[in-house]
């Protein structure tokens, strides 16, 4: 008999791990996370929560925390290429281009316009910490870092786990009826037979977070300052440099600094010069750098060959590890839990078929395996920023101060220079203005129910989002009212239950909702919008957005993705909902 009975074990507790341990306890269903580290990332590592994972934060109570401790888009709402920090030389602090950035600028309204969140930046030494709290506050003693999962034996019935308490030794035996392993690919995939498909090792990425006063140097409303130093050398000319707060802004006490170095390039290890260099590269020669951690990372692009072997369920970095252009990691570590966690809770509470877990594979593999491939992509698309400012990869340092005295020259071919230039760098708009691909990923399969209508244009630069009510796609957000107060569409949305939108045409849907929830013992809420319904489209906006006629209907699953629409009233509603609603959940 095993030591301790779990329906799930959760393995990892970054911050997919310990985002499936909320959804998890606030969708009533017992887990164990354990994570082998004492405590909770003492890297940078990830920093921008786009909008979409500030949505699942905002369904799960935990958006607030996140904005009091993050930056406010006025203070990340900028990128910025420069030649140097300081510096009194004709090439040294010199802007070379900004773009807006995440929803700052002129993002804004549109971004604001297609979502009740804007993004927010926190780097994981300071999120991971707050989602720890609230995962121990919904399940005290059941987040239980310093233990490490030794081995793994699944049977018909579950999962037998062995544990080890790394503080004392001692090992114990978790039964679970299934395991989500959130690891980053350390422990459960190579135990489970997983293959991680795709090119790695192609560059050593070195990061050194530090301490200085940047106020006088820094940017206030920028995120990233890449610095492309004319007098460099080699790895060393160029490199990001990003705030990591407490304080926001000019005035963040902490930095982060990442320099790019080939596999075989014998420097990648000389961390002795990483702070003379660092202070070079800025042309900062008197900064006083404290410097707090120097981590290697390999850059790969890699994607699990399987995100489910039986009863284990991989997500977050176990199923997908790519650059961090974008933004994409962490933010689809947290939606893969998001997707996964109510469905687990609907098999366990017997609410669902356990079929409904075949859709996890099908939904998040096809999202891993195309942010994959746009990570890689806009990674390598900075190649060519350089390229349009005329610096070229074994350049000698004179021919880089040449073609940036060119870049500067108030000459007709120095404003060309500068013209193409701007042209190339805004191509970069792929990683800095990515808003179609955060918020308009659509499910092509899994569980939902096709219409057999076409999905509205993808824009091939990932910018342009196209809100729309098709199955699949994510619920578009409108700002509606009830009684007075505000409220989204995303808000009405019962995280562990569906949502049946209509209008005041649409009687015969509210008593079908009714059947539904009685017949499967599943939450079906009716809600009807717009004049004679219960909340009123102040705005329009929802008759704007929803595509479907007067009497028509649209079902949105806990996770606000589309599962079914009816665009036009059918004969018999009730019938119709019974047999979707049965259809979605395998009964």
């Amino acid at each position: 008999m095993a030591d301790l009975d779990v329906p799930v074990l959760i393995v990892g507790g970054g911050g997919c791990g310990l985002s499936a341990s909320i959804f998890l306890s606030e969708l009533g269903v017992e887990s164990l996370l354990v994570e082998r580290h004492d405590g909770t990332s003492h890297l940078p590592k990830a920093h921008y929560l786009n909008q979409r994972t500030m949505e699942v934060f905002r369904q799960y109570g935990i958006a607030d925390s996140v904005y009091a401790a993050g930056a406010g888009l006025e203070k990340f709402g900028k990128v910025r290429w420069t030649t140097s920090l300081g510096g009194d030389g004709p090439l040294d602090a010199k802007i070379l281009y900004t773009i807006d950035g995440f929803g700052g600028g002129k993002l804004f309204e549109p971004y604001m316009r297609d979502s009740a969140c804007p993004s927010s930046n926190l780097p994981q030494i300071r999120l991971e910490p707050i989602l720890k709290r609230h995962a121990e506050d919904l399940a005290p003693g059941r987040v239980r870092f310093g233990h490490e999962l030794v081995a793994l034996a699944e049977d018909g019935d579950g999962v037998t786990a062995t544990v080890q308490d790394l503080s004392s030794g001692e090992t114990y035996e978790v039964r679970a009826r299934y395991v989500i392993g959130a690891d980053g690919g350390k422990t459960v995939g190579e135990k489970i037979g997983v293959a991680m498909n795709g090119p790695s090792g192609l560059l050593d990425m070195v990061s050194c977070h530090f301490k200085a006063d940047m106020s006088a140097y820094a940017d206030e409303t920028c995120l990233i300052t890449w610095l492309l130093n004319p007098d460099g050398a080699g790895s060393w000319s160029s490199g990001a440099m990003v705030p990591m707060g407490p304080t926001w802004g000019k005035h963040s006490e902490e930095w982060n600094f990442i320099f790019a170095f080939g596999p075989d390039d014998p420097e990648r290890f000389d961390e002795a010069a990483i702070v003379p260099r660092l202070k070079s590269l800025m042309k900062l020669p008197d900064l006083e750098i404290e410097v707090l951690r120097i981590s290697h990372w390999v850059l790969e692009g890699v994607l699990a060959d399987r995100y489910r072997v039986g009863r284990v369920f991989l997500a977050g970095d176990a199923a997908h590890r790519h650059p961090p252009t974008t933004g994409l990691g962490l933010n689809t570590a947290i939606q893969d839990s998001h997707n996964l966690a109510w469905k687990l809770a609907a098999v366990i509470k017997g609410q669902a078929a356990p079929s409904l877990l075949d859709s996890y594979e099908p939904e998040r593999q096809a999202i891993g395996a195309r942010n994959v491939d746009w990570a890689m992509f806009t990674f390598m698309n900075h190649m060519l920023i350089d390229a349009g400012m005329g610096l070229m990869p074994g350049q000698p340092a004179e021919a880089n101060r040449a073609a940036m005295e060119a870049y500067f020259a108030e000459t007709p071919m120095g404003a060309t220079r500068r013209a193409r230039a701007a042209e190339v760098i805004e191509t970069q708009r792929m990683e800095f203005q990515a808003h179609d691909l955060e918020i308009g990923f659509r499910y092509d399969e899994g569980a939902v129910v096709p219409d057999g209508s076409q999905p509205p244009p993808n824009d091939p630069m990932g910018s342009r989002y196209h809100p729309t009510t098709r199955p699949g796609h994510r619920l578009p957000h409108a700002w509606l009212e009830r009684d007075g107060a505000r409220v989204s569409t995303h808000d009405l949305v019962d995280r562990d239950g569906f949502l049946l939108l209509t209008d005041a045409a649409g009687a015969a849907w509210v008593g079908a909702a009714e059947a539904a929830a009685e017949k499967f013992g599943v939450t079906v809420t009716a809600v009807t919008v717009g004049d004679g319904g219960e909340l009123a489209d102040v705005e329009g906006t929802w008759a704007r957005l929803r595509e479907i006629a007067d009497g028509g209907a649209v079902l949105v699953r806990p996770d606000n993705h589309v599962a079914y629409r009816a665009t036009e009233p059918v004969a018999d509603a009730r019938d119709t909902l019974l047999r979707t609603v049965g259809t979605l959940i395998g009964r």
